[in-house]
């Protein structure tokens, strides 16, 4: 009877792939098959020709910089990441970041602890969630690492980065990070998290603090990269 009831609200409701708008056949969540296999993956861990890592050369000392996807304008990833931040679909995050796990763990790659780049504690009420949670969330599903939104905090409100020149963003995000338990990252191998970088400076800050604080090496993995 169960069964019957979930075809028949199926058939009202249809599940509708994330990426393309089409309806999700039976097995299929949040994505179908067609938009996994179609999502433009950089690979750099295996090729080691990381843009991300460029981002930060000659900045800040990263042991690891790796992005999961490549991001355009108008294209899948930027609308994948719309309805992550934007309409309420963490679980979107999640499902990005266990298929980027298994590259990651396939790659041999690996930390001590996954920190999600975290939001000012306005913009997360008025959100809901912070993205950066869920996938950490789902990395560390498959990694089997650690994660905590409780030791890297965002102390201060800061505009939105989106028009800002690469020098404006950095004067934007400097000294808004802190770090709740020292003693908790001192010595460890963190992973900082986020959804997309552009310029790198949201990360190379929150990068800095952690070092500041002790600990032993930085990577930064997130889901696209602004091409």
């Amino acid at each position: 009877m169960k069964s019957y009831w979930q075809a028949f609200w199926t058939l009202l409701f249809p599940r509708i792939c994330l990426g393309c708008q089409q309806t999700l056949s039976e097995g299929e969540d949040l994505l179908c098959t067609t938009c996994r296999f179609d999502l433009p993956v950089t690979r750099s861990w295996q090729t080691g020709d990381s843009v991300v890592a460029d981002k930060f050369a000659g900045k800040i000392p990263v042991a690891s910089a790796h992005a999961y996807l490549k991001f355009r304008k108008g294209g899948k990833v930027q609308h994948l990441l719309h309805q992550l931040k934007y309409n309420n679909e963490p679980e979107v995050g999640a499902l990005l970041g266990r298929l980027f796990g298994v590259e990651l763990k396939a790659a041999g790659l690996t930390a001590d602890l996954l920190l999600p780049v975290p939001l000012h504690e306005s913009r997360q009420r008025q959100r809901g969630y912070n993205q950066s949670d869920s996938i950490a969330e789902g990395l560390s599903q498959v990694l089997q690492i650690p994660w905590s939104n409780q030791l890297l905090k965002k102390e201060t409100a800061t505009a939105s980065q989106t028009r800002k020149t690469r020098w404006e963003r950095v004067q934007n995000v400097a000294n808004v990070f802190t770090i709740t338990q020292p003693e908790s990252i001192r010595n460890q191998r963190i992973a900082l998290i986020d959804d997309v970088v552009t310029t790198g400076s949201t990360l190379e800050a929150g990068a800095q603090v952690l070092l500041e604080n002790g600990c032993r090496e930085v990577h930064i993995w997130t889901l696209a990269t602004a091409l």
